[in-house]
């Protein structure tokens, strides 16, 4: 690994119209931060043509490279440490090259001793990281884009030159095939099914197994044309301040997330859970008046405070004892479709930990499986009816300068073999209700189901 060299690039506010331009390349990936110009939407990361792929299925990794093609039962996130190799400490933009990818919520039967009991139906690998030696960085709030590479043996000077001309002088390419649904859209929960459940869960509840289950229902239909088509449309309903793109050649990730999983900056950790959500209403005083309620709800508050806590028991397990702060608590966040309410909890990575061991200890995230949050994983895996795969995992990246930015993979969608695939979940506790609960989920899948009814 070697220091990164970097080349400004003509800045293009919608970063879309740059990625189109590499969206068919082998495992193309585009981290996306959203609505330029909002408070949340800074960053945005395109690459390409990663030199070695590191896939993980049923406990065991396959990792390729230029001149090499091993596997390995290690734990996923140490050999995607070694595969990363040395950290090079710089001091320049958030990525410089390194892993871009996913880790599915699956991947916890190969951290942990959870049983599985049935297959992922999407049929998508486990975890799936690309490590990229080129990337193109969008800063919206300074107006600057930059191509970054690896110096000497890494990004070629013929490819470096293509990839500066590509990207200055870009301007459209032939849109792909129109996507659309065909039939209807299923669902693996009836809402008697999911009543069950729901009476499962408070029965282990008022037993004192658990405080809190994040139970979900899988959508799924048949569907045809650009899965980027889909995605395009979504972030223009959904602008999401951790949404992305990858095109794997299993399938493809649409992700649409509007909640942090864990950021690493230097020594910094961060993560912001989200628990408590309203629908938005299109009436500008209803719509008010829900995020009053929501900031005002003392159960929504008591089910987020479960997960600060739970989080913050996490992050003590890679931070320096006492530095470990909720700077935000309670705070309503608005997107297109909902209103929630986030926290955030920040630390210092101890001496000898990296951004593997915090992913690795930390996952998956608190805030979508419940307290205490073994006990309700195994809830979760006896009740619902289908592994959740991807669902609730993560998508971000990993460095090879150690810094990492990572989501929790909600209000994604996976598409593969003529198939999509989402889910949406919401925590329940002791004085939940059933139909609330249930309505929720359709809230959080609002902005999929309403792209999902058209065609683009």
């Amino acid at each position: 690994m070697h220091l990164p060299k970097l080349q400004a690039i003509p800045y293009n506010r919608d970063s879309a119209r740059l990625f189109s331009a590499v969206a068919e390349w082998p495992w193309s990936v585009f981290l996306d931060s959203g609505k330029p110009g909002s408070d949340q939407g800074r960053y945005d990361i395109i690459a390409a043509e990663p030199v070695i792929t590191v896939v993980t299925r049923n406990g065991e990794t396959r990792i390729v490279g230029p001149d090499s093609d091993t596997t390995s039962r290690a734990n996923p996130f140490v050999l995607l440490r070694e595969t990363l190799g040395k950290i090079q400490r710089t001091e320049s933009l958030p990525f410089i090259g390194g892993a871009i990818g996913y880790a599915g919520y699956g991947l916890a039967n190969c951290l942990t001793a959870l049983p599985t009991v049935s297959t992922d139906p999407s049929g998508m690998p486990d975890m799936c990281f690309g490590i990229y030696e080129w990337a193109l960085v969008v800063d919206h709030q300074k107006r600057q884009s930059w191509l970054v590479g690896q110096s000497e043996d890494g990004t070629s000077e013929q490819q470096w030159n293509n990839l500066i001309a590509l990207f200055s002088f870009y301007q459209t390419v032939p849109e792909g095939e129109s996507f659309g649904v065909a039939g209807d859209i299923q669902s693996n929960l009836s809402l008697q099914q999911y009543s069950t459940a729901f009476d499962e869960i408070q029965r282990y509840i008022q037993d004192g197994d658990c405080y809190q289950v994040n139970y979900a229902q899988e959508f799924s239909a048949n569907c045809h044309g650009s899965p980027w088509n889909a995605y395009s449309k979504l972030r223009e309903l959904n602008p999401s301040p951790y949404g992305a793109y990858l095109n794997t050649p299993y399938g493809q990730i649409l992700s649409s997330s509007p909640e942090r999983f864990l950021r690493l900056s230097g020594k910094l950790v961060e993560t912001k859970p989200i628990k408590g959500t309203k629908p938005r209403s299109s009436n500008p005083q209803v719509d008010a008046g829900l995020l009053r309620d929501l900031e005002n709800s003392e159960k929504e508050r008591a089910e987020n405070l479960m997960i600060v806590d739970l989080l913050r028991n996490d992050l003590g397990k890679c931070c320096e004892p006492g530095t470990i702060q909720v700077p935000k608590l309670f705070k309503v966040e608005s997107f297109a479709t909902v209103h929630h309410l986030v926290s955030k909890i920040t630390g210092t990575l101890a001496a000898g930990k990296d951004a593997l061991d915090l992913l690795s200890d930390c996952f998956p995230g608190g805030s979508i499986t419940g307290a205490p949050k073994y006990r309700a994983m195994e809830i979760i895996e006896e009740l619902e009816p289908d592994p959740r795969g991807i669902y609730c995992g993560t998508v971000g990246y990993i460095g090879f300068d150690g810094e990492m930015d990572t989501n929790i993979a909600i209000r994604t969608m996976v598409h593969r073999d003529g198939k999509i695939h989402f889910s949406a979940g919401g925590g329940i506790v002791a004085d939940s209700n059933m139909e609330s609960e249930y309505q929720e989920t359709f809230d959080k899948a609002g902005a999929i189901l309403e792209m999902l009814a058209g065609n683009y």
